[in-house]
């Protein structure tokens, strides 16, 4: 029995010594992961996921962000004339709650060129990666271009954005989206149209007749550069040039689609138009000494909502042309200011206020009572 005895002990010994080098092998696995690519194996494991899943649906110059955790992407939000548009979804990496709330991106280009990859590249990406670590989902959006013959204007871009905004708010049990609780960002031209989104009402500028009577809540709007109104043109004349022409008139007038009236069509994708003491806050950031967006505007949309009593902030930057351009010397603040700044101004906005879909309708009601 003696003999018996001990050899149970020396094998539950021998066992437990292999269960101790299993976990050692184990975490030293983990540290090696974490010390190479700054995630944890079940991290990894996803984003190697994500990666395969999406290697053979990648359009060709695309660009993703590289979050380390669950994205959605290439999504058909809506069909036009046979093309589809879309959207991705980066979820993030640290969920507050079962509904997150979203950051809409549009991209600037002249409401012509341009693409949504963009926010996967420079200061977009580092504001991007550092609202997806705050709790933020990140949804960058395509929108029709306003290009040359193609029927297209700028108010067929703005109802782009906002049917993408009526998809997530449509799907956000499936999508993890609090439609209460919508963000909009954007820069130059997709600064007028993060302005047009927020300060517009759901029933305004309807577009997919399936994204109808969609509740949703705008909560807070950040415009890099971003235009106010194109019915004073003057707020373009960057040097108050007696000859200076108005050259939006294309890409404002170039659908069959709308008012029109050329003031008409000018005043309704016009965001200031749509400001009112009950607006969702905007904060809108412009350069000194930009020249294709110059800084009026910035002036320009601050002076109604002081007079309105509405929720707009401005940051203004010294020394800077457009895309914060450096012009004669340093920005001032930096760039990395105005990137704090933007991502602060989302945090503070965001709260966790119990929204119910009878206050959206309150809410939105209210709204569509403006006339532009």
């Amino acid at each position: 029995m003696t003999e018996n005895f001990l050899n149970e002990r020396l094998d539950a010994i021998d066992a437990m010594n292999r269960i101790s080098l299993n976990l050692i092998i184990t975490l030293l696995t983990i540290g090696s992961v974490l010390a190479f690519t700054g995630r944890t194996p079940a991290q990894e494991k996803r984003a190697q996921s994500n990666a395969q899943n999406n290697a053979s649906s990648k359009p060709k110059g695309a660009k993703y962000l590289d979050t380390g955790g669950q994205r959605k992407l290439e999504i058909v939000y809506k069909n036009v004339s046979g093309r589809d548009l879309k959207l991705d979804l980066y979820l993030p990496t640290a969920k507050r709650s079962e509904k997150v709330p979203v950051v809409v991106f549009t991209h600037g280009g002249g409401w012509a060129a341009g693409n949504r990859y963009k926010a996967a590249s420079g200061s977009f990406a580092d504001v991007f990666g550092r609202l997806i670590k705050e709790g933020f989902a990140v949804a960058p959006v395509t929108y029709r271009l306003a290009k040359k013959d193609r029927n297209v204007a700028i108010r067929d871009c703005v109802i782009d954005c906002k049917d993408a905004i009526r998809y997530l708010a449509k799907n956000g049990e499936t999508l993890g989206i609090d439609p209460m609780q919508i963000c909009v960002m954007g820069d130059s031209a997709g600064g007028h149209i993060a302005q047009m989104l927020l300060l517009a009402s759901q029933e305004q500028l309807p577009g997919d007749s399936s994204l109808t009577d969609i509740p949703y809540r705008m909560v807070a709007g950040v415009s890099w550069y971003g235009p106010c109104d194109f019915a004073k043109m003057d707020l373009f004349n960057h040097d108050d040039r007696a000859d200076f022409r108005d050259r939006f008139a294309a890409r404002i007038m170039g659908s069959d689609s709308g008012p029109t009236e050329q003031l008409d069509r000018y005043r309704e994708v016009s965001p200031i138009n749509y400001l009112t003491q009950d607006s969702p806050p905007l904060l809108m950031i412009q350069g000194d000494k930009d020249t294709t967006i110059p800084v009026k505007h910035a002036y320009h949309m601050k002076k109604k909502a002081d007079a309105l009593n509405a929720p707009v902030e401005i940051m203004i930057i010294k020394n800077s042309g457009h895309n914060w351009r450096a012009v004669d010397a340093d920005i001032e603040p930096s760039r990395e200011a105005i990137i704090r700044r933007t991502v602060q101004f989302f945090v503070d906005h965001v709260q966790a206020a119990d929204w119910t879909i009878e206050d959206a309708d309150d809410w939105t009601q209210n709204l569509s009572l403006i006339h532009i």
